[in-house]
């Protein structure tokens, strides 16, 4: 009776070793909130599309992320690394089956002098062995289990790295043309101050105005003049970053597109926050690396156990390579092993503490990558929309300074106004154009960072393609 409840404890343990609870018991009852906070969109679909790139309203945006999925050198060496992983799910896997082995061999003795009294001896054999270890405490179940879920979080580092990607690929692109509106209205408003200039030095020849106007009208047009090299060299780095993004040099690499005009900012708004759980391949992997951690635990919890393994081989063996497979030279041995450690210096107990401490570590980062989800959508709706507030408010600006620049120059040009009105006008147009621009490009950004903080349209689908059979 007293050895009967003594296996009935240490069945006990090994199922305890074995039970995991999913990883969304381990989030705090405030780590997820209950709704959303801040500006939706009313009329918009509900999580993203998994083209979501294509709202954007521009094929060759469409074409350049075709190119940076099947070519981005981050994401082939994160799919290589899967490769790694499943080599060792398969090696963990193999614990749990018996191993073969074929043995044959053949050998000869014999005198080295001519005049020895020893005769020659030739022998001859072939074994057929196997071993297998019983995985009673279930240690080799969870080194298998731990190598799944090292496996599973390897192909969502993939679509983490996908989507990352994707979203840099379409910001970049976006910079590109936001650069060139800026230096197209960089040389635009050049132009109309070197007509200015030309104007001026006629007045100043005529002495209708003072060399002043002059002077002030030069630097003006030196200051735009020195604005353009700088948007240059800011073109030339965008498109050698996207071009690295599409795993390409440099060297000749181009788009084609010369402005934003044309572009749309799409629209998109979240569904329930926990919903967002399921959507993010990062909080996906965070899930598998805890998956990983307690079926690591429950490994080295078996490990205090004894291990218990079968041994069998069967052969032939004989003088005589003729007679070798007579089925009077045939043998058989079975075996079987109990291996307990009974003192290990701590070892065991180290090990197993390390394995709590690994879990409580990726609990916490588990969490972090929760709540860091969460405001990333949470900033993301924000810039939306104060961004598309602030855009129709610099669009109307910047339309108000065009028209009070041509008053002042029609002005100045019929003597009923001084300089300094058509400088400080020139001045706020350059200004106001060249914020548009820039906060029309932070707008588009700002679409992409919330289709990226919801998940780029990701789902478990995605990662499930990536699987072998």
């Amino acid at each position: 009776m007293r050895g009967y409840r003594v296996f009935l404890l240490i069945a006990t343990l090994a199922l305890a070793s074995c039970a995991t609870d999913a990883p969304t018991d381990r989030l705090a009852d405030t780590d997820v909130p209950s709704s959303w906070e801040g500006p939706i969109p009313q009329n918009a679909d509900e999580w993203p599309s998994p083209s979501w790139w294509r709202a954007f309203n521009s094929n060759e945006l469409d074409d350049l992320i075709a190119k940076a999925q099947s070519q981005n050198l981050d994401l082939a060496a994160a799919t290589a690394r899967i490769m790694q992983a499943e080599a060792q799910a398969k090696v963990a896997g193999s614990a749990l089956l018996p191993s073969v082995n074929l043995s044959v061999g053949a050998s000869q003795s014999g005198p080295l002098g001519g005049k020895s009294t020893v005769s020659q001896r030739r022998s001859f054999s072939a074994d057929v062995g196997a071993s297998y270890e019983l995985d009673f405490w279930g240690r080799n179940r969870a080194n298998l289990s731990a190598a799944e879920a090292s496996l599973a979080a390897s192909r969502y580092d993939r679509e983490t790295v996908a989507l990352t990607v994707t979203a840099s690929a379409a910001s970049t692109y976006f910079q590109i043309l936001s650069l060139r509106d800026r230096l197209r209205t960089a040389k635009l408003n050049l132009e109309n101050a070197r007509g200015v200039l030309k104007i001026i030095e006629a007045r100043v020849k005529a002495g209708v105005v003072t060399p002043l106007d002059l002077a002030q009208q030069r630097a003006a047009v030196a200051n735009q003049e020195a604005s353009i090299p700088a948007l240059e060299q800011s073109e030339r780095e965008a498109r050698a970053t996207l071009a690295l993004l599409l795993g390409l040099p440099p060297q000749g690499f181009d788009v084609t597109a010369k402005s934003m005009a044309g572009l749309a900012a799409p629209t998109v708004k979240p569904g329930l926050p926990s919903g967002l759980l399921a959507r993010r391949p990062d909080i996906r992997r965070s899930e598998s690396d805890l998956l990983a951690a307690d079926a690591n635990i429950a490994a080295a919890r078996a490990a205090f156990f004894p291990t218990i393994s079968l041994t069998g081989s069967a052969g032939f063996a004989s003088a005589a390579l003729s007679s070798l497979f007579n089925p009077a030279n045939a043998a058989y041995t079975i075996g079987a092993s109990l291996l307990q450690t009974i003192f290990d210096n701590g070892r065991l107990q180290g090990e197993y503490e390390a394995t709590i401490g690994r879990r409580q570590e990726i609990v916490a980062n588990y969490r972090s990558a929760v709540i860091t989800a969460f405001s990333d959508v949470h900033v993301a709706l924000g810039a939306v929309a104060s961004l598309a507030a602030e855009e129709h408010q610099r669009s109307l600006a910047a339309a108000q300074a065009a028209e009070a620049f041509r008053i002042a120059d029609v002005r100045y040009r019929a003597g009923v106004e001084d300089f300094i009105s058509v400088l400080d006008a020139q001045r706020t147009l350059y200004s106001a154009q060249d914020q548009l621009s820039q906060t029309q490009l932070a707008r588009l950004q700002a679409c992409v960072a919330l289709f990226r903080a919801l998940g780029g349209g990701w789902s478990d689908q995605a990662v499930a393609s990536l699987a072998g059979p």
